[in-house]
């Protein structure tokens, strides 16, 4: 039996897949675009349960309406040779499927099984950290990230994941600490850079960000899509936050929106700066409809509700009206036909959120806030970053102050002043609404 790069046994009798594991953990951990050569290593290596589970995991990443019919028969594959494998390979397996066909709590009870009994396994603790991120479950994340810490000292992209978790559990200083820790570590380490910029858009440091991101930028090149996307995204909030309105617009047409364009979570970044720089009334001209044309075809997919909520309101903000409604129909429809444990996830918060939405871009801001306010504190179970739904509430605070709820909105933006003091568009909200 052979084994990896961490000393994990190996189920193979084939060096070449090995060495194909070994190189999609590491693109994996580290955000690179080289994953696909385990597709062709699972192909060539059909009794090999990792790289079949590898496989079928990338498949489903993909995050297209197929994308979990195209996973499935991988990991059924995988199945039938899971008897010969190690107890780790074996639970690695369950929790892939599990998680692929619609039954993350099944996978995460797995993962906690597997790095409890093997905590060398770092990639098994960031796929357990990915499944509680779009859980909006910011403890768990924690609990994966440092689980698997003490075996994975020397790893800096295990001081990443701890840095991510900790912002997203609110203990900003530390993770600050453990993002630059790791960045020393290891220098092309976009997660951690990543992390300390949610830092600093959480703490309204918007100049520091700048000053922390731009040197490392060049870094971020050889990223996935989505890594190279979103970094380019935080800076561009920085500059939003400094009024740097056009900056940020020309960080979303030349860094922001075109790498992919068919890529879930690039349309989301799109969605969600195009959305805000409408929100500091920029004019974005027709930036929408030709993002809202990606958008159309994700009516029935429903990977994510986080993903839907973002296509709808690209669709409704593009003036794609009959889309938008059948997207909300498709939504509200899916409740019923969504496994139990995600169930409620749909049904109390994305069906409010995604009716609050479109009564918001369509102006009628009055209606939108019911929706919207029902769900203010449920926000996080759609998964997503802190700074990611902060879009929904900048969304409401828009509502409240068009529909003349005047101290409703004072009393979130002094939430926000305190948070993130100085901006200077929060501001001049609080100026207006004193006026």
């Amino acid at each position: 039996m052979l084994t990896d790069a961490q000393g994990l046994a190996v189920t193979t009798e084939r060096p070449e897949t090995v060495r194909a594991i070994d190189r999609f953990v590491e693109q994996f951990l580290g955000y690179g675009s080289d994953l696909k050569g385990i597709l062709e290593a699972a192909e060539a290596d059909r009794d090999c349960v990792v790289a079949q589970a590898h496989a079928g995991l990338l498949t489903y990443l993909m995050e297209t309406g197929k994308a979990a019919a195209e996973a499935k028969p991988i990991l059924a594959g995988a199945t039938l040779t899971a008897a010969l494998a190690g107890e780790r390979e074996r639970l690695y397996l369950w929790a892939v499927s599990n998680w692929t066909q619609g039954e993350p709590g099944l996978a995460v009870s797995a993962l906690k099984a597997l790095i409890k009994r093997y905590p060398r396994d770092l990639m098994a603790a960031a796929l357990a950290q990915l499944i509680e991120f779009t859980l909006g479950d910011a403890a768990g994340m924690l609990h994966f990230a440092e689980a698997s810490l003490e075996a994975n000292g020397e790893n800096a992209y295990a001081h990443a994941n701890v840095a991510f978790a900790l912002e997203e559990c609110g203990r900003l200083e530390e993770a600050e600490a453990a993002g630059r820790r790791a960045t020393d570590m290891r220098r092309d380490n976009p997660w951690a850079h990543h992390a300390v910029a949610h830092v600093m858009e959480m703490q309204g440091r918007p100049q520091d960000g700048i000053a922390w991101m731009m040197p490392l930028a060049d870094c971020w090149e050889t990223c996935n899509s989505f890594m190279y996307t979103h970094n380019w995204w935080h800076v561009a909030l920085f500059h939003l936050d400094l009024d740097d309105h056009a900056g940020a617009l020309q960080l979303y047409d030349r860094r922001i929106w075109g790498r992919v364009k068919t890529y879930s979570q690039d349309q989301v970044n799109a969605v969600s700066m195009l959305a805000r720089l409408e929100l500091r009334q920029v004019d974005v001209g027709e930036r929408w409809q030709d993002l809202a044309s990606y958008l159309e075809g994700r009516i029935e997919e429903h990977v994510h509700p986080f993903l839907d909520l973002h296509y709808l309101y690209g669709l409704a903000r593009a003036g794609r009206d009959q889309a938008a409604t059948r997207l909300v129909a498709s939504i509200e429809a899916h409740v019923g036909k969504v496994k139990p444990f995600m169930r409620p996830i749909w049904e109390d918060v994305a069906v409010p959120l995604a009716r609050g939405l479109v009564l918001h871009a369509r102006g009628q801001h009055g209606e939108a806030v019911s929706h919207l306010v029902a769900v203010l504190a449920e926000l996080h179970r759609i998964g997503g970053s802190h700074a990611q739904r902060d879009l929904f509430t900048q969304i409401l605070l828009d509502a409240l102050i068009r529909a003349g709820y005047r101290a409703e909105a004072r009393a979130v933006l002094e939430q926000r002043r305190q948070q993130r003091p100085g901006i200077p568009a929060i501001e001049r909200q609080l100026a207006s609404l004193a006026a």
